[in-house]
């Protein structure tokens, strides 16, 4: 029976999906590939393309001007004028009208004369903004480039050299350069110098974006993320050299699938209006035997999400004899776990009195004093609008604030008199006891904050921990207020309780000190018959001195 329905449900539901998701990417499967291999052919041609002239661009050494150069009689002359005169102004003013004058003539935007030793003499360059004029610059500021890129006044240049000799003997080099131009590029390009961007013609990304994405990149290809999309990098060879310099291209991955995307749209339409038609089929077809019960099933589920408590579902949730036994099932489960979780909640609650009569059990003097600050702590948080869930959590962790006092020894916690300031060391070591205590079992981790700090006061000088203001868990905040005023209106072995009137006066007097104000006015506005009911109050009491606010 079980494997004739697994069966029929297999069948049923995977195998219409199972031809239709194969034929689904075999067809997917052709269009990206097609689409794919045209775009890579297409980048390929052009990256081919911008490499072509970069290298017929940067091989200027076989250009006219060069094979011409070097026996220029009148650059010739000029240079031996230069070196004679020791660089004297009017032999550099000489030089620098030559190379301007051939710079005009042949269009280059930069012209510089080196001395045999390599040492630049002088040169020219065209300003920034254009034109024909090219003016001189200072020798000084000039890089000692023969041959590739360089950086002069924040442009990029591509040098060539070309020696000048007289009479077989060297006499220095002419190197001349054109200005480093993206715009020959089909594809976006970045210029690096030492893996530091200085110029890219990607449109949208700065180059501070480009250098971080860049920075992991190394010399080969690498994948990296610009303005949230994907890109590919490529390295263009040939145009790094000894200065450092290298020209990356880059491929928007994200863009290039635009057009895969356009032509996928109509198939994926098709595909979709076809699954949703194979599924409707499919679900029409199978619902009466499987989707109906099992989504009974999960909706009950869901359902125990929020209440917290397992379902019973109904003997007849489906005609099929497997999921009616499995609801069977589940009920018997769902039966023992509810009563095992009444057992041990109602233990629990009972467990949870029993330690703090315990605790009360000691002392004739604070018989009922849990009981009576648990009841307090729950009237103050209902007045504070906390949930149900918090209240509960208060009550319990007000039964529990004083457990650890069963470290304390009886001759103290009875002592008729007041407790000497050794004695009352020893007290003040009840709430981290008390946590030690309860922190060994689990089900009592919500209540260990409302028992360690319920001796903390709003201005940080209370005990164990000196916390101050919100620091202060708000349980331990309700039940310090609670536990002061129950202590002060009840009978101890050296006085007697005070009233009610006087209780909430000490209260007002140190609330914003030793005493959350919102607290403190929320058990203000509280009715005095209800705020007095849970507690012994005395009708005519001593009233407790101020510094014994401290103590409790």
């Amino acid at each position: 029976m079980t494997m004739r329905f697994r069966t029929r449900a297999f069948l049923i539901c995977f195998v219409p999906f199972a031809v239709l998701l194969t034929a689904s990417f075999w067809m997917i499967q052709r269009f990206v590939q097609a689409t794919v291999r045209d775009g890579v052919r297409a980048s390929l041609r052009e990256n081919q393309l911008a490499i072509s002239r970069i290298y017929a661009k940067s091989n200027l050494q076989d250009s006219r001007f060069l094979n011409v150069a070097g026996d220029n009689p009148a650059l010739e002359a000029g240079i031996q004028l230069l070196m004679t005169e020791g660089n004297s102004p009017a032999a550099r003013s000489t030089v620098e009208d030559q190379l301007s004058e051939l710079g005009a003539h042949m269009g280059f935007d930069f012209l510089m004369v080196s001395a045999p030793d390599g040492k630049p003499m002088v040169g020219v360059m065209r300003q920034k903004g254009g034109g024909s004029q090219l003016v001189p610059v200072d020798a000084a500021s000039l890089k000692l480039t023969q041959k590739g890129l360089m950086q002069q006044d924040g442009r990029v240049l591509q040098v060539a050299s070309v020696p000048i000799d007289v009479a077989e003997e060297n006499i220095g080099s002419l190197a001349v350069g054109e200005y480093f131009d993206f715009s020959e590029f089909t594809t976006p390009a970045v210029l690096l110098v030492k893996g530091t961007v200085i110029n890219s013609s990607v449109p949208g990304v700065s180059v501070s974006e480009l250098g971080s994405a860049l920075q992991y990149c190394g010399a080969g290809e690498c994948e990296l993320q610009l303005g949230g999309q994907d890109w590919l990098s490529l390295p263009i060879e040939g145009i790094s050299d000894d200065n450092g310099y290298a020209l990356r291209t880059l491929e928007n991955v994200d863009a290039a699938r635009g057009p895969v995307q356009a032509r996928l749209r109509f198939l994926f339409l098709a595909v979709a209006v076809g699954s949703v038609v194979i599924v409707f089929l499919c679900s029409v077809a199978s619902s009466r035997s499987i989707v109906k019960p099992i989504a009974a099933v999960v909706a009950h589920l869901k359902n125990s999400t929020f209440t917290g408590v397992l379902p019973e579902f109904q003997t007849d949730l489906s005609p099929i004899l497997e999921i009616r036994e499995l609801g069977e099932s589940y009920n018997w489960a769902a039966s023992s776990v509810r009563k095992a979780r009444e057992n041990l909640q109602r233990a629990y609650v009972e467990f949870v009195e029993s330690l703090a009569n315990a605790l009360d059990a000691r002392d004739p003097y604070t018989a009922g004093h849990s009981l009576r600050v648990s009841q307090l702590s729950c009237l103050l948080a209902a007045g504070m609008k906390l949930s149900n869930d918090e209240i509960e959590r208060i009550r319990i962790g007000a039964l529990l604030h004083d457990i650890g006092k069963i470290g304390v020894s009886d001759t103290v916690l009875q002592k008729p008199g007041r407790l000497t300031a050794e004695e009352f060391a020893l007290v003040k070591e009840h709430p981290v006891t008390g946590r030690r205590i309860l922190e060994g079992v689990q089900g009592f981790a919500p209540f260990l904050g409302a028992v360690e700090l319920h001796h903390e006061n709003w201005d940080g000088t209370g005990y164990p921990k000196g916390l101050a203001g919100e620091a202060v868990p708000i349980d331990a905040r309700i039940i310090h207020v609670a536990d002061a005023y129950d202590a002060m209106t009840t009978d101890r072995s050296y006085r007697s309780g005070m009233k009610h009137e006087r209780a909430m006066a000490i209260l007002r007097e140190y609330a914003g000190t030793q005493f959350d104000p919102v607290v403190v006015k929320a058990m203000a506005e509280l009715p005095p018959e209800m705020v007095a009911g849970g507690s012994p109050v005395q009708s005519t009491p001593n009233e407790v001195e101020k510094s014994e606010v401290a103590e409790v």
